[in-house]
Parts: C-alpha cells; sequence; structure tokens
C-alpha cells in the first residue's frame, strides 16, 4: 500500500508550485489582458485547493485507518473527492470554453505579446519540471492521488506550451497580412486546449463513480471466479458465490463456500490453508485486503 506519509510530502510541493504559478498567471494576465493566461491561472488555484483536499484524505487515511463509527475504514473518501475535483475541472473547463467562443464571436482578444510570450515560456519550463519530479516520485508509491496530481500537471504544461506556441505564431503574424487574426489567437488557443483538456477529468470522475457506487471491476470478478473454479475442482465444492469491490485504495472480496460431507470434519487449519490461497492470488501491494472466507454445509446461508 503506498505510503501516506510520502503522498503527503508530494501533494504539499505540488500546492506551493500550483500557488506560485497561479500568483504569477493572475498578475501576468492583468498586465497582458490574455484570457488563456487568466485561465491558466485559475487552472492553477484550482488544481492547489484539490491537493489540499486530496491531502487531507491522505492524513485521514493515515491517522485513521478505522474506527467505531468507521468500521470499513476511510477508503471511500478518496473516490468522492476524485469526483468532486473531476467535477470542478470540468466545470471550470466548461466557462472558459464558453468565454472563449464569446470571445472569438465578438471580434477576439488584444493583448500584449512580449510579456505574454516571456511568460508562457517560463511557466511551461517550471511545469514541466514539477511533471517531471511528481512523475518519477510515484513510480515508487502509486498513488491514485499523487497520480491524479501528475496528470494535472501534465496538463498545465500542455496548456503552457500551446500557449506559448501560439504566441510566437501570433509574433510572427504581426507584420504580415494575417495581421488582423491576431486578436483571435488567444481566444481560439484557449478554446482548443479546453477540447482537449476536457475529456481527462470526465475519465476522472467516470472511474471514481463506478467505485463510490460500489461496482464489481470485471477483471477482478473474472480473477475471483477463476480462482474459485479451480479449488472447486480440487476439494469438491459443492457451491460457491463470491462478491467483491474496488473502493479507493481498499479490496473488499467476501467468498461462500459449501463444503462436501466429505469435508465435514477436516478441520480449521485446513480451511485456513484454502484461505491462504485465496489471499495469495487477490492480494495487490498497492491495496489494503479486506476477507472474508466462510465455510459452510447448507446452501441457505450462500
Amino acid at each position: 500500500m503506498p505510503s501516506t506519509q510520502r503522498e503527503q510530502q508530494l501533494l504539499r510541493r505540488s500546492i506551493y508550485g500550483a500557488l506560485g504559478i497561479s500568483c504569477l498567471s493572475i498578475t501576468f494576465g492583468f498586465i497582458t489582458g490574455s484570457r488563456s493566461i487568466m485561465f491558466d491561472g485559475m487552472y492553477a488555484i484550482l488544481d492547489a485547493t484539490l491537493s489540499g483536499l486530496a491531502l487531507f484524505v491522505l492524513r485521514l487515511i493515515g491517522q485513521n485507518p478505522s474506527s467505531r463509527r468507521f468500521q470499513y475504514g476511510f477508503w471511500h473518501v478518496e473516490p468522492l473527492v476524485l469526483v468532486f475535483n473531476g467535477s470542478l475541472l470540468l466545470l471550470l473547463c466548461l466557462y472558459a470554453f464558453i468565454n472563449a467562443i464569446q470571445s472569438l464571436l465578438g471580434g477576439g482578444n488584444h493583448f500584449e505579446l512580449g510579456w505574454a510570450i516571456a511568460y508562457a515560456f517560463s511557466i511551461t519550463v517550471i511545469c514541466f519540471a514539477i511533471f517531471l519530479k511528481q512523475k518519477n516520485a510515484n513510480k515508487g508509491i502509486s498513488s491514485p492521488l499523487v497520480e491524479l496530481d501528475v496528470r494535472g500537471w501534465m496538463i498545465s504544461t500542455a496548456i503552457s506550451a500551446a500557449i506559448f506556441v501560439a504566441f510566437i505564431l501570433a509574433w510572427f503574424l504581426q507584420d504580415t497580412r494575417f495581421a488582423y487574426l491576431v486578436p483571435y489567437v488567444d481566444s481560439m488557443i484557449l478554446a482548443v486546449l479546453i477540447l482537449f483538456v476536457m475529456p481527462m477529468p470526465a475519465k476522472i470522475i467516470f472511474n471514481a463513480i463506478k467505485e463510490v457506487l460500489m461496482m464489481t471491476p470485471a477483471a477482478l470478478d473474472k480473477k475471483v471466479e477463476e480462482l474459485m473454479q479451480q479449488l472447486s475442482r480440487e476439494y469438491g465444492f459443492i457451491k460457491y458465490s463470491h462478491y467483491e469491490t474496488r473502493i479507493g485504495r481498499g479490496l473488499f472480496l467476501e467468498i461462500y463456500v459449501v463444503l462436501p460431507e466429505s469435508m465435514e470434519h477436516i478441520g480449521i487449519s485446513q480451511l485456513d490453508l484454502i484461505r491462504e490461497r485465496i489471499v495469495q492470488v487477490i492480494k495487490d501491494p498497492e491495496l489494503d485486503l479486506w476477507i472474508s472466507v466462510s465455510f459452510c454445509r447448507h446452501e441457505k446461508w450462500l
């Protein structure tokens, strides 16, 4: 299971970086009058806020793995936060896209190219450096929350790089017969970027909602079914049923087995060996396994 202390350290670093970039973006957005730079700043502020929520979840999980009131732990909070995070990102994208279209229909947006180019280049380099550091750091812990943060920095890098390329193009267009297109560049690149970015939070929301609704992953269900079929052939189980799901970084599994008459007095130690075989096949080092394997002689207990 990922180290929550290491996750918290990485998220704190991300929060500081996002807050610094948001201050620069908003400042340069006002100086240059660029809508795309302002969007970059708003995205950074939202990113810092969401990373703060993720940090709160990690502290909750790390300090209180379970309690008498939440006896199955706090793993369900993680997908809830992912749904909230993804929804806010999606709403920001929709709002910015509407503004970009309105600007294009209204004749574009005049902005200061010199400062805008300097900003876009600097922020692209900074975002890419943070993206690489976060990505490399997450390889050792495989945290879904840090992975979401890495995706956020990837998006920030792509946004800044695209803004930089667009501003360079606008710079060269100034003294040509296509100079009339320059006011449209800012809003146009913003609209294109949002169309590129929007599928990412939508995918995050979709996957997290499946966990909130406790939908069983097809691969997990198939894995357990194949294992139980194999054990049934070996031990002659009369019948079995299994229920499994994944919520955040918690893997929950319940298995009920109807034993044949020949195994009625097999002994608890032998039954524990069967349980251990199931655990060895199902366990995932990145997840906290909650498993219950019950043996009975009558099908009414399934």
